[in-house]
């Protein structure tokens, strides 16, 4: 029978997973593929670390060269994350026309254009199902199954930790340390969850799926980046009230004016199918010309789901190896017809605010009328009662406005001296409700 053979660089929780996964289901991939698929080498930093997988010592190694200067090996694994040195790990693979399957995101939304066209020039594979959504086979979607459609918007949860956080916030009636706590006890959220609650983690990830969407070539600085950590319980309560939760959401969609791609907290409908996803869950929510609306689903984080991509991907390109093909498949197509980029604060929205007041007479008239002096115009708006400490939230909902006009407005109403605390934003994705 035909090998393939692989080299794994990184033995952590999700190189271990697929080292586990590739040695249970040897038999289920060769009776699949009708070729076996075998560990060469598994190079790690430290290799004293206990493991839930146990592997023969002799596949095991420190030094990376050993799997990429070695002519047995056909596809090379990156798990260790990062971007250096995997940003060299990889190159060197692909200089040395090995192929290779990646879960690293961040790595591939900072360097994509540069890796794809090493993988062009050596014309090998480079291939990252597991950079986004975990398990969710969103990356075969669009490049294969919707291969014939025009994407129109892409809503993505695509990081666990916020769902689990808000998902506690909003099931339980806890706050947002609270959460993050339980979070971090359950092993969703990292001991140090900045990239994940800032919102970069998901930035990352729909960098990746919105160059390959919409064919343009998508940067972190083209996007509009906010985390959770400003949401407290009590705009959870006031977004129910009003038929909303609040979701860390990842937004791409095309418009007349061109592609709007922002990460941030969102006021989606409850009737809305984002709307029920919770936990650690991710969920992408689709729109194309030709099959419409659609929604992908599952665990997007953990060694299982992730080795499931992984696996997926080496598949693959070991059924392009034993076929001999000659055909290279670019990993993420460029359309010279695409359109452009919109500017971070073109965009419009609708926004849910909640400003701390002193409690005195014409506060809410004052803020009415700096919205109004922006064009900005209010669909409704809650004032609690007097408390003892004078300070009172004020929480309205706009009507859709202009980000840039929003903006200007929040920052003149900040500086009131009756405001006390910066306001909280949430915006509210009105498009969502027509879904």
């Amino acid at each position: 029978m035909r090998h393939i053979n692989v080299g794994i660089i990184g033995f952590g929780t999700v190189g271990s997973g697929v080292v586990e996964a590739l040695i249970n289901k040897r038999g289920h991939l060769s009776r699949r593929l009708g070729f076996a698929v075998n560990i060469v080498k598994i190079c790690d930093s430290d290799l004293d670390r206990k493991r839930h997988v146990n592997v023969d010592s002799s596949l095991l190694t420190k030094d990376v060269n050993d799997i990429l200067d070695d002519p047995k090996v056909d596809i090379v694994i990156e798990l260790i994350g990062g971007i250096h040195p995997a940003y060299e790990i990889i190159s060197r693979a692909l200089k040395n026309k090995k192929h290779v399957v990646t879960a690293n995101k961040a790595l591939l939304a900072l360097k994509k254009e540069s890796l794809f066209r090493l993988a062009r020039d050596n014309s090998v594979q480079l291939r990252f199902e597991a950079s986004v959504a975990g398990g969710v086979p969103i990356i075969k979607a669009l490049r294969e199954g919707l291969i014939s459609n025009r994407v129109n918007s892409v809503y993505g949860i695509i990081n666990g930790t916020c769902n689990y956080i808000l998902s506690g916030m909003t099931n339980f009636g806890i706050g947002f340390d609270e959460a993050l706590a339980n979070a971090q006890q359950k092993g969703y959220a990292e001991k140090s969850p900045a990239m994940d609650i800032n919102g970069l983690d998901s930035a990352h990830k729909l960098a990746i799926l919105a160059s390959l969407g919409f064919g343009l070539n998508v940067r972190l600085s083209d996007m509009l980046i906010e985390g959770i950590s400003a949401i407290t319980d009590a705009d959870i309560k006031y977004a129910a009230e009003w038929g909303y939760v609040i979701k860390l959401l990842g937004i791409a969609k095309r418009t007349a004016a061109g592609l709007e791609v922002r990460v941030h907290p969102a006021l989606v409908p409850n009737k809305h199918p984002l709307a029920s996803v919770n936990k650690n869950f991710n969920a992408i929510f689709i729109n194309t010309d030709m099959l419409g609306d659609s929604l992908f689903y599952g665990k997007g984080a953990g060694s299982v789901p992730t080795a499931s991509a992984v696996i997926s991907d080496i598949a693959d390109i070991s059924k392009d190896i034993v076929g001999a093909s000659s055909c290279w498949t670019p990993g993420i197509v460029y359309d010279s017809y695409a359109g452009s980029i919109k500017k971070k604060d073109d965009f419009s929205s609708g926004y849910y605010v909640r400003f701390s007041a002193i409690d005195k007479p014409g506060v809410l008239a004052r803020i009415s009328r700096i919205l109004s002096e922006y064009k900005i115009s209010i669909a409704f708006v809650s004032q609690e009662a007097r408390r003892q400490e004078r300070i009172v939230p004020i929480v309205m909902m706009t009507h859709i406005a202009k980000e840039r006009d929003f903006t200007k407005a929040l920052a003149e109403i900040d500086r009131l001296a009756f405001i006390k605390k910066k306001s909280v934003v949430i915006r509210v994705e009105e498009s969502l409700n027509e879904k």
